[in-house]
């Protein structure tokens, strides 16, 4: 029978704290989300001066981000290259912006890390920063 590993709250949490604690000292408002390997969430926050529709962005960018296994970005990319529309996926919460990314333990996806609220080059610095805390 497969073993399965997944995030757990714990070491969501520590990601969370992280880029939540980047924000703050930036100054920036935004939401940071970590999701399990199914996209489900496990643990978010949101900063002071997040804008409302970064709370729902951030938790879509992680969910694209772990059940595709890849940068929610690169969806965005392929989409537009290989010109098919993302509500292909059947799920409305796919997104293609840039800002999740899946977090990695020996090879296997256990969850990803959404963050949005910044221009999309910061959202994607504080994610992939967040992803590395686990990265194995």
């Amino acid at each position: 029978m497969p073993e399965r590993i997944e995030i757990g709250y714990v070491e969501a949490q520590r990601i969370v704290d992280a880029v939540a604690k980047q924000l703050v000292a930036r100054g920036a408002g935004a939401a940071v989300a970590v999701v399990d390997p199914h996209g489900e969430l496990v643990a978010f926050a949101r900063t002071d001066g997040c804008p409302l529709a970064s709370i729902n962005n951030a938790i879509h960018k992680a969910f694209t981000a772990a059940r595709e296994g890849v940068e929610s970005s690169e969806i965005g990319q392929r989409s537009r290259d290989e010109g098919f529309p993302i509500t292909n996926f059947g799920d409305s919460r796919y997104t293609g912006w840039g800002g999740g990314v899946p977090v990695a333990l020996d090879g296997r996806v256990i969850g990803a890390v959404g963050v949005s609220g910044l221009p999309e080059a910061d959202d994607v610095e504080l994610a992939r920063m967040g992803a590395a805390i686990l990265d194995g």
